[in-house]
């Protein structure tokens, strides 16, 4: 598997959340949507993060994680901020593919109720499930922008 091409993907993913909360700005970033159980945006990205970060870097390249996915959805901070845990995670997660092996055995496992697929994965099912999760909110993010910047209903 051509891992770098992979990360092609990952990078184009967290480029367009980055994108999308810069058209919004920080404060907007950090206020959920009009949408009943919605998240700010920015903690959706920061949850994006947390994703790469415990299926690539705990699972597959065996890196300890203490994750916190409840915490996840009430993070804030600034774009720039995010920007910079991206760069350092993208980094991360250049080291972690290094070598990869769709073969090997993942280093760690999810527990049994953990939120994610419903099966045992391989390494590649990890990297699918990851680039599943960063198009599905990748998305969620472009539409919580739409919805933090559109006129208030009933205005023309």
């Amino acid at each position: 598997m051509n891992t770098e091409e992979y990360l092609y993907f990952v990078h184009r993913a967290f480029a367009g959340m980055l994108d999308a909360l810069g058209e919004i700005g920080d404060d907007q970033a950090n206020q959920a949507p009009p949408l009943s159980g919605a998240n700010p945006p920015w903690a959706i990205a920061f949850h994006c993060t947390e994703v790469a970060e415990y299926w690539i870097g705990h699972l597959i390249a065996g890196r300890p994680s203490d994750r916190n996915r409840t915490a996840e959805f009430t993070a804030s901070g600034s774009i720039d901020d995010l920007r910079r845990r991206i760069a350092a995670l993208e980094d991360r997660l250049n080291g972690d593919l290094a070598g990869f092996d769709p073969d090997a055995p993942l280093r760690n496992t999810p527990p049994s109720d953990y939120e994610g697929p419903a099966r045992p994965l391989s390494p590649i099912g990890v990297l699918l499930h990851v680039l599943e999760e960063l198009a599905q909110h990748h998305g969620q993010i472009e539409l919580s922008r739409d919805a933090l910047t559109a006129p208030a209903a009933g205005r023309r």
